[in-house]
Protein backbone atom coordinates (compact mmCIF):
# COMPACT_ATOMS: atom_id res chain seq x y z
CA UNK A 1 0.00 0.00 0.00
CA UNK A 2 1.15 3.56 -1.07
CA UNK A 3 -0.54 5.90 0.97
CA UNK A 4 -0.14 9.76 0.19
CA UNK A 5 -3.40 11.16 2.12
CA UNK A 6 -1.88 12.34 4.76
CA UNK A 7 -3.35 15.52 5.39
CA UNK A 8 -6.34 14.13 5.66
CA UNK A 9 -4.65 12.11 8.84
CA UNK A 10 -1.97 10.34 9.46
CA UNK A 11 -1.42 6.85 10.86
CA UNK A 12 -0.74 6.75 14.56
CA UNK A 13 2.71 5.84 15.72
CA UNK A 14 3.49 2.79 17.50
CA UNK A 15 4.32 4.46 20.40
CA UNK A 16 1.37 7.04 20.18
CA UNK A 17 -1.09 4.04 20.58
CA UNK A 18 0.96 2.12 23.51
CA UNK A 19 1.29 5.49 25.48
CA UNK A 20 -2.99 5.39 24.58
CA UNK A 21 -3.19 2.26 25.70
CA UNK A 22 -0.86 2.43 28.77
CA UNK A 23 -2.70 5.82 30.16
CA UNK A 24 -6.00 4.44 29.73
CA UNK A 25 -5.54 0.44 31.25
CA UNK A 26 -3.54 2.08 34.36
CA UNK A 27 -3.94 6.02 34.44
CA UNK A 28 -7.53 6.23 33.97
CA UNK A 29 -8.95 8.35 36.96
CA UNK A 30 -10.77 11.94 36.32
CA UNK A 31 -8.44 14.57 36.55
CA UNK A 32 -10.70 16.39 38.45
CA UNK A 33 -10.83 14.02 41.14
CA UNK A 34 -9.69 14.25 44.50
CA UNK A 35 -8.50 10.76 45.31
CA UNK A 36 -5.25 9.50 44.32
CA UNK A 37 -6.22 8.05 41.05
CA UNK A 38 -7.59 11.35 39.94
CA UNK A 39 -4.16 13.12 40.91
CA UNK A 40 -1.94 10.52 38.68
CA UNK A 41 -4.22 11.55 35.94
CA UNK A 42 -4.02 14.89 36.59
CA UNK A 43 0.11 14.94 37.00
CA UNK A 44 0.02 12.81 33.74
CA UNK A 45 -1.82 15.96 31.96
CA UNK A 46 -0.05 18.69 33.60
CA UNK A 47 3.47 17.12 31.68
CA UNK A 48 1.88 16.55 28.71
CA UNK A 49 0.65 20.28 28.92
CA UNK A 50 4.70 21.26 29.84
CA UNK A 51 5.58 18.72 27.03
CA UNK A 52 3.69 20.24 24.72
CA UNK A 53 4.30 24.27 25.04
CA UNK A 54 8.05 23.37 25.57
CA UNK A 55 7.69 21.39 22.34
CA UNK A 56 6.18 24.33 20.93
CA UNK A 57 8.70 27.02 22.74
CA UNK A 58 5.38 28.29 24.50
CA UNK A 59 4.23 28.50 28.71
CA UNK A 60 2.51 26.12 29.72
CA UNK A 61 -0.11 27.87 30.47
CA UNK A 62 -1.15 29.03 27.24
CA UNK A 63 -2.45 25.44 26.08
CA UNK A 64 -5.71 24.21 25.62
CA UNK A 65 -6.81 21.28 24.99
CA UNK A 66 -9.78 20.33 22.99
CA UNK A 67 -10.91 17.59 20.55
CA UNK A 68 -9.30 18.65 17.54
CA UNK A 69 -8.80 21.72 15.20
CA UNK A 70 -12.32 22.08 14.13
CA UNK A 71 -13.34 22.89 17.83
CA UNK A 72 -10.18 24.54 18.29
CA UNK A 73 -11.13 26.77 15.42
CA UNK A 74 -14.96 27.32 16.49
CA UNK A 75 -13.19 28.23 19.73
CA UNK A 76 -10.97 30.87 18.46
CA UNK A 77 -13.20 32.74 16.19
CA UNK A 78 -16.54 32.31 17.89
CA UNK A 79 -14.82 32.62 21.86
CA UNK A 80 -13.14 35.97 20.32
CA UNK A 81 -16.51 37.42 18.39
CA UNK A 82 -18.44 37.06 21.54
CA UNK A 83 -15.62 37.86 24.38
CA UNK A 84 -14.94 40.65 21.90
CA UNK A 85 -18.04 42.01 20.15
CA UNK A 86 -18.32 45.64 21.41
CA UNK A 87 -14.61 46.02 19.94
CA UNK A 88 -16.50 46.29 16.61
CA UNK A 89 -18.38 43.26 14.40
CA UNK A 90 -15.99 43.24 11.43
CA UNK A 91 -13.56 40.10 11.01
CA UNK A 92 -10.87 39.51 8.24
CA UNK A 93 -10.18 36.12 6.94
CA UNK A 94 -9.31 34.28 3.86
CA UNK A 95 -10.88 33.00 0.80
CA UNK A 96 -9.48 29.32 0.95
CA UNK A 97 -9.30 28.88 4.47
CA UNK A 98 -10.75 24.99 6.00
CA UNK A 99 -14.13 24.45 6.00
CA UNK A 100 -14.10 24.62 10.51
CA UNK A 101 -13.31 28.60 9.50
CA UNK A 102 -15.05 29.29 6.38
CA UNK A 103 -18.25 28.08 7.70
CA UNK A 104 -17.94 29.48 11.36
CA UNK A 105 -17.26 32.56 9.48
CA UNK A 106 -20.52 32.12 7.49
CA UNK A 107 -22.54 31.99 11.21
CA UNK A 108 -21.23 34.65 12.69
CA UNK A 109 -22.38 36.81 9.36
CA UNK A 110 -25.61 35.71 10.63
CA UNK A 111 -25.73 37.08 13.80
CA UNK A 112 -24.71 40.42 12.30
CA UNK A 113 -21.25 40.14 12.28
CA UNK A 114 -19.14 41.43 8.59
CA UNK A 115 -16.43 39.09 6.93
CA UNK A 116 -14.08 40.58 4.76
CA UNK A 117 -12.82 37.37 2.45
CA UNK A 118 -9.60 38.23 1.43
CA UNK A 119 -8.78 36.52 -2.43
CA UNK A 120 -5.14 34.82 -2.90
CA UNK A 121 -2.97 35.67 -5.95
CA UNK A 122 -2.50 32.52 -8.43
CA UNK A 123 0.13 30.81 -6.42
CA UNK A 124 -2.60 30.21 -3.22
CA UNK A 125 -1.21 33.58 -1.14
CA UNK A 126 -2.74 36.34 0.32
CA UNK A 127 -0.44 39.49 0.33
CA UNK A 128 -0.01 41.44 3.55
CA UNK A 129 -0.94 44.43 1.55
CA UNK A 130 -4.72 43.11 1.06
CA UNK A 131 -5.41 42.52 4.69
CA UNK A 132 -4.07 45.94 5.77
CA UNK A 133 -6.53 47.50 3.13
CA UNK A 134 -9.54 45.53 4.68
CA UNK A 135 -8.99 46.72 8.64
CA UNK A 136 -11.36 49.45 9.49
CA UNK A 137 -11.97 50.99 12.91
CA UNK A 138 -14.37 47.91 13.48
CA UNK A 139 -12.09 45.45 12.98
CA UNK A 140 -11.52 42.87 15.91
CA UNK A 141 -10.03 39.62 14.17
CA UNK A 142 -7.83 38.38 11.78
CA UNK A 143 -7.68 34.52 11.27
CA UNK A 144 -5.28 33.27 8.50
CA UNK A 145 -4.13 29.72 8.07
CA UNK A 146 -0.57 28.72 7.71
CA UNK A 147 -0.55 26.16 5.19
CA UNK A 148 -3.20 25.82 3.10
CA UNK A 149 -4.62 22.44 3.39
CA UNK A 150 -5.48 21.84 -0.16
CA UNK A 151 -2.23 23.35 -2.19
CA UNK A 152 0.32 23.60 0.60
CA UNK A 153 0.73 27.48 -0.08
CA UNK A 154 2.51 28.95 3.17
CA UNK A 155 1.06 32.29 4.06
CA UNK A 156 3.01 35.33 5.26
CA UNK A 157 1.75 34.56 8.73
CA UNK A 158 4.97 36.38 10.79
CA UNK A 159 4.33 39.87 8.08
CA UNK A 160 0.79 39.80 8.95
CA UNK A 161 1.36 39.75 12.95
CA UNK A 162 3.74 42.42 12.14
CA UNK A 163 0.38 44.25 10.89
CA UNK A 164 -1.77 43.25 13.48
CA UNK A 165 0.54 44.19 16.31
CA UNK A 166 0.14 48.21 15.09
CA UNK A 167 -3.87 47.85 15.89
CA UNK A 168 -3.95 47.03 19.77
CA UNK A 169 -7.60 46.31 19.43
CA UNK A 170 -7.34 43.37 16.80
CA UNK A 171 -6.59 39.54 17.76
CA UNK A 172 -4.77 37.88 15.12
CA UNK A 173 -5.44 33.76 15.08
CA UNK A 174 -3.23 31.06 12.92
CA UNK A 175 -4.97 28.00 11.47
CA UNK A 176 -1.56 25.82 11.92
CA UNK A 177 -2.91 22.17 11.36
CA UNK A 178 -1.46 21.63 8.36
CA UNK A 179 1.58 23.41 9.42
CA UNK A 180 3.13 21.99 12.45
CA UNK A 181 5.96 19.50 11.95
CA UNK A 182 6.50 20.53 8.42
CA UNK A 183 6.94 24.33 8.46
CA UNK A 184 8.54 26.38 10.94
CA UNK A 185 6.88 29.31 12.78
CA UNK A 186 7.50 31.37 16.37
CA UNK A 187 4.25 31.91 17.85
CA UNK A 188 6.17 35.07 19.73
CA UNK A 189 7.82 36.08 16.61
CA UNK A 190 4.59 36.43 14.53
CA UNK A 191 2.78 38.08 17.18
CA UNK A 192 -0.39 35.08 17.30
CA UNK A 193 -2.65 35.37 20.01
CA UNK A 194 -4.51 32.39 19.18
CA UNK A 195 -2.95 29.46 17.54
CA UNK A 196 -4.93 25.90 15.85
CA UNK A 197 -3.38 22.11 16.23
CA UNK A 198 -4.94 18.71 15.42
CA UNK A 199 -2.99 15.54 16.82
CA UNK A 200 -4.06 13.34 14.23
CA UNK A 201 -2.55 15.62 11.90
CA UNK A 202 1.17 14.53 13.26
CA UNK A 203 0.21 10.44 13.42
CA UNK A 204 -1.69 11.61 16.87
CA UNK A 205 -5.29 10.15 17.71
CA UNK A 206 -8.23 11.50 16.16
CA UNK A 207 -10.33 13.82 18.87
CA UNK A 208 -7.23 15.39 20.26
CA UNK A 209 -6.33 18.98 19.72
CA UNK A 210 -4.35 22.18 21.01
CA UNK A 211 -5.58 25.82 21.41
CA UNK A 212 -3.01 28.05 21.98
CA UNK A 213 -4.49 31.00 23.59
CA UNK A 214 -1.41 33.75 24.31
CA UNK A 215 -1.08 35.19 28.05
CA UNK A 216 -3.33 37.92 28.26
CA UNK A 217 -5.85 37.24 26.03
CA UNK A 218 -9.75 36.03 27.21
CA UNK A 219 -12.18 34.39 24.52
CA UNK A 220 -15.92 33.08 26.13
CA UNK A 221 -16.21 29.49 26.40
CA UNK A 222 -18.65 27.20 23.98
CA UNK A 223 -18.97 24.64 26.37
CA UNK A 224 -20.15 25.55 30.15
CA UNK A 225 -19.76 22.74 32.61
CA UNK A 226 -16.96 21.55 35.17
CA UNK A 227 -14.38 24.49 34.37
CA UNK A 228 -11.66 22.64 32.75
CA UNK A 229 -8.88 24.10 31.12
CA UNK A 230 -8.42 26.81 33.42
CA UNK A 231 -12.73 27.57 32.66
CA UNK A 232 -11.60 28.17 28.81
CA UNK A 233 -13.43 24.61 27.83
CA UNK A 234 -15.54 22.53 30.20
CA UNK A 235 -15.87 18.52 29.66
CA UNK A 236 -13.32 15.76 31.44
CA UNK A 237 -10.14 15.64 29.50
CA UNK A 238 -9.19 13.06 27.52
CA UNK A 239 -5.66 12.20 29.39
CA UNK A 240 -4.80 8.85 27.45
CA UNK A 241 -5.17 10.71 23.97
CA UNK A 242 -3.20 14.45 25.46
CA UNK A 243 -0.04 12.01 26.73
CA UNK A 244 -0.72 10.06 23.14
CA UNK A 245 -0.74 13.74 21.25
CA UNK A 246 2.44 14.89 23.52
CA UNK A 247 4.14 12.00 21.99
CA UNK A 248 3.19 12.21 18.63
CA UNK A 249 4.82 16.13 18.71
CA UNK A 250 7.79 15.18 19.65
CA UNK A 251 8.54 11.86 17.75
CA UNK A 252 7.74 14.26 14.58
CA UNK A 253 9.64 17.22 15.53
CA UNK A 254 12.34 14.70 15.83
CA UNK A 255 11.40 13.26 12.69
CA UNK A 256 11.36 16.54 10.85
CA UNK A 257 14.82 17.03 12.02
CA UNK A 258 15.84 14.07 10.62
CA UNK A 259 14.31 13.74 7.63
CA UNK A 260 13.23 16.93 5.92
CA UNK A 261 15.62 17.06 3.26
CA UNK A 262 14.63 13.56 2.21
CA UNK A 263 10.57 14.59 2.33
CA UNK A 264 11.78 17.72 0.33
CA UNK A 265 13.31 15.60 -1.77
CA UNK A 266 10.48 13.04 -2.43
CA UNK A 267 7.92 16.36 -3.34
CA UNK A 268 10.38 17.74 -5.83
CA UNK A 269 10.57 14.61 -7.77
CA UNK A 270 6.95 14.29 -7.77
CA UNK A 271 6.34 17.71 -9.05
CA UNK A 272 8.97 17.22 -11.72
CA UNK A 273 7.26 13.96 -12.75
CA UNK A 274 3.89 15.27 -13.15
CA UNK A 275 5.20 19.06 -14.14
CA UNK A 276 6.39 16.67 -17.63
CA UNK A 277 3.01 14.82 -17.78
CA UNK A 278 1.00 16.02 -20.71
CA UNK A 279 -3.02 17.08 -20.02
CA UNK A 280 -1.51 17.67 -16.22
CA UNK A 281 -2.05 21.13 -14.19
CA UNK A 282 -0.02 21.11 -11.21
CA UNK A 283 -1.66 24.26 -9.07
CA UNK A 284 1.04 23.81 -5.36
CA UNK A 285 3.29 26.72 -6.11
CA UNK A 286 7.00 26.11 -6.85
CA UNK A 287 8.38 28.75 -3.76
CA UNK A 288 6.08 29.45 -0.62
CA UNK A 289 5.00 25.79 -0.54
CA UNK A 290 5.10 23.10 2.50
CA UNK A 291 7.12 20.18 1.89
CA UNK A 292 4.55 17.75 2.14
CA UNK A 293 1.29 18.88 -0.51
CA UNK A 294 1.03 19.02 -4.22
CA UNK A 295 -2.28 19.51 -6.19
CA UNK A 296 -2.74 18.93 -9.57
CA UNK A 297 -5.39 18.26 -12.18
CA UNK A 298 -5.93 15.82 -15.03
CA UNK A 299 -7.77 17.49 -17.59
CA UNK A 300 -10.64 15.46 -19.34
CA UNK A 301 -11.18 13.50 -16.07
CA UNK A 302 -13.57 13.90 -12.87
CA UNK A 303 -11.19 13.25 -9.61
CA UNK A 304 -12.89 10.85 -8.33
CA UNK A 305 -12.70 8.59 -11.02
CA UNK A 306 -8.91 8.92 -10.77
CA UNK A 307 -8.84 8.60 -7.26
CA UNK A 308 -10.98 5.16 -7.25
CA UNK A 309 -8.23 4.37 -10.63
CA UNK A 310 -5.26 4.84 -8.28
CA UNK A 311 -7.18 2.86 -5.25
CA UNK A 312 -7.37 0.18 -7.51
CA UNK A 313 -3.43 0.13 -7.36
CA UNK A 314 -3.48 0.13 -3.85
CA UNK A 315 -2.68 3.95 -3.89
CA UNK A 316 -4.50 6.38 -1.90
CA UNK A 317 -4.59 10.17 -2.82
CA UNK A 318 -8.09 12.74 -2.31
CA UNK A 319 -9.16 15.10 -4.22
CA UNK A 320 -9.54 18.42 -2.24
CA UNK A 321 -10.02 18.60 1.86
CA UNK A 322 -10.93 15.44 3.79
CA UNK A 323 -14.01 17.52 5.05
CA UNK A 324 -15.52 18.50 1.23
CA UNK A 325 -14.06 15.83 -0.68
CA UNK A 326 -17.69 14.03 -1.05
CA UNK A 327 -19.17 16.65 -1.65
CA UNK A 328 -19.44 17.03 -6.06
CA UNK A 329 -18.48 21.18 -5.92
CA UNK A 330 -15.39 22.27 -7.11
CA UNK A 331 -12.54 23.12 -4.54
CA UNK A 332 -13.25 26.84 -3.03
CA UNK A 333 -9.64 27.29 -3.14
CA UNK A 334 -8.58 26.48 -6.88
CA UNK A 335 -11.58 28.77 -7.91
CA UNK A 336 -10.65 31.45 -5.34
CA UNK A 337 -6.68 31.05 -7.12
CA UNK A 338 -8.02 32.05 -10.72
CA UNK A 339 -8.01 27.99 -11.65
CA UNK A 340 -10.87 27.55 -14.29
CA UNK A 341 -14.12 25.66 -12.31
CA UNK A 342 -13.54 22.27 -14.77
CA UNK A 343 -9.79 22.32 -13.90
CA UNK A 344 -10.60 22.36 -10.29
CA UNK A 345 -12.99 19.33 -10.07
CA UNK A 346 -10.45 17.34 -12.01
CA UNK A 347 -8.24 18.52 -9.01
CA UNK A 348 -5.77 15.57 -6.81
CA UNK A 349 -4.28 16.21 -3.88
CA UNK A 350 -1.24 14.25 -2.73
CA UNK A 351 0.05 14.69 0.77
CA UNK A 352 3.25 12.96 2.06
CA UNK A 353 4.81 12.44 5.63
CA UNK A 354 8.32 11.72 6.54
CA UNK A 355 7.45 7.96 6.09
CA UNK A 356 6.87 8.25 2.43
CA UNK A 357 9.67 7.44 0.34
CA UNK A 358 11.22 7.93 -3.35
CA UNK A 359 10.31 4.70 -4.17
CA UNK A 360 7.20 5.29 -3.52
CA UNK A 361 7.06 8.30 -5.21
CA UNK A 362 8.16 6.40 -8.48
CA UNK A 363 5.56 3.67 -8.24
CA UNK A 364 3.15 6.71 -7.76
CA UNK A 365 4.62 8.61 -10.81
CA UNK A 366 4.33 4.85 -12.94
CA UNK A 367 0.53 4.49 -11.67
CA UNK A 368 -0.10 7.71 -12.74
CA UNK A 369 1.29 7.73 -16.49
CA UNK A 370 -0.45 4.20 -16.78
CA UNK A 371 -4.05 5.47 -15.51
CA UNK A 372 -4.19 8.29 -17.35
CA UNK A 373 -3.24 6.82 -20.55
CA UNK A 374 -5.78 3.76 -19.79
CA UNK A 375 -8.73 6.21 -18.99
CA UNK A 376 -7.90 8.11 -22.38
CA UNK A 377 -8.52 4.77 -24.41
CA UNK A 378 -11.24 3.89 -22.32
CA UNK A 379 -12.69 7.96 -24.12
CA UNK A 380 -12.08 8.03 -27.39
Amino acid sequence: MIYFDNSATTKPYKEVLDSYIKVSSDFFGNPSSLHGIGGQAERLLMHAREQIAQLLDVRHSEIYFTSGGTESNNLAIKGTALMHRNRGRHIITTAIEHASVRETMEQLRELGFRVTFVQPDRRGIVSVEEIEKAITSETFLVSVMHVNNEIGSIQPIKEIGQLVKKHSKIIYHVDNVQGIGKVPMDFYEANIDLCTLSAHKFHGLKGNGVLFIREGVRLSPLFSGGNQEWKQRSGTENVAGIVAMAKALRITLNNKERYLDELLSVKNYLMEELEKMEGIAVHTPDIHAAPHIINFSVKGFKAEVFVHALEEKDIYVSTTSACSSKKAAASSTLVAMGVPEKDAKSAVRISLTYENTREEAAVFIAAVKETVNRLREVMK
